[in-house]
């Protein structure tokens, strides 16, 4: 299984449209973050968790030329704003793209991208096959995905682990029985967004706090703000089993 981090960046992206910080003025091209999203290519297989705006040109950069289903973390427009992008995947591959979310995102989808699911529909628009989650596991195309709910202040949002390995992004708040459920993985990767106290973010301290209590073998820190620092400076400062995220970062592990 290889995973490529396709965004490792909060909603505004960084650099920020008018900052001049030192983090969004840097010249290391890890301190240039597109809003979060992950790349999963397993047994021939290939998914993608969230297709936030920057998602047509994340996938170009990654070459990505198929796609078997696009998974929602939640709602919010940086992790799902990119969807119409799939058409070139349906042209593509002559099908439609299985789309998974909860009963919530799936209305919220439908509400976004209301062209999309209409009965008359114009020609070219993308044409999907809606998957409701509920929380228990799920086989797609053979491999088995196990979502995991945390909370995004009091918003549930899923999590996914696969294998070895699971992705959490947009938490504040994972509960015992999740942090269960993630223990064993190999491979961590969740969201700090910063230093500071946020209503709806794990910190910096909080996510080092939080990858100690589940103990990968190796964590990964995505969904990263301009507030943060730069990638090298943050990177200092951590555990040598604790890593920041960068967009284009590839890890790869055994699938089971």
């Amino acid at each position: 299984m290889i995973v490529t981090v396709l965004g490792s960046g909060t909603s505004q992206g960084v650099p920020v449209i008018g900052c001049d910080c030192p983090v969004c003025t840097s010249l290391d091209f890890r301190d240039n973050r597109l809003r979060s999203s992950i790349h999963i290519a397993v047994n021939d297989k290939s998914f993608i968790i969230d297709s936030g705006p920057d998602f047509r040109q994340q996938v170009l950069r990654e070459r990505i030329k198929k796609l078997d289903a696009l998974l929602f973390t939640h709602e919010h427009k940086d992790h799902t704003a990119g969807m119409d992008d799939i058409r070139s995947f349906n042209f593509l591959q002559q099908k439609d793209m299985p789309v998974y979310g909860d009963p919530r995102v799936l209305a919220q989808l439908k509400q976004e991208f209301a062209y999309v699911f209409t009965e008359k529909k114009y020609p070219g628009v993308p044409q999907v096959e809606t998957h409701e989650l509920s929380g228990e596991e799920l086989t797609i195309e053979g491999i088995k995905f196990t979502p995991i709910e945390v909370l995004h202040h009091k918003l549930p949002v899923y999590g996914f682990r696969i294998g070895n390995f699971t992705y959490i992004t947009d938490a504040k708040t994972v509960s015992d029985e999740s942090i269960a459920k993630i223990k064993g993985s190999k491979v961590l990767i969740i969201n700090a967004l910063q230093k500071s106290k946020h209503l709806s973010h794990l910190t910096l301290e909080e996510a080092i706090e939080m990858a100690e209590k589940i103990g990968a073998e190796k964590t990964y820190l995505t969904h990263l703000s301009h507030r943060m620092g730069t990638h090298k400076e943050v990177q200092d400062s951590l555990p040598e089993h604790i890593r920041i995220a960068h967009d284009g970062l590839k890890i790869e592990m055994a699938d089971s």
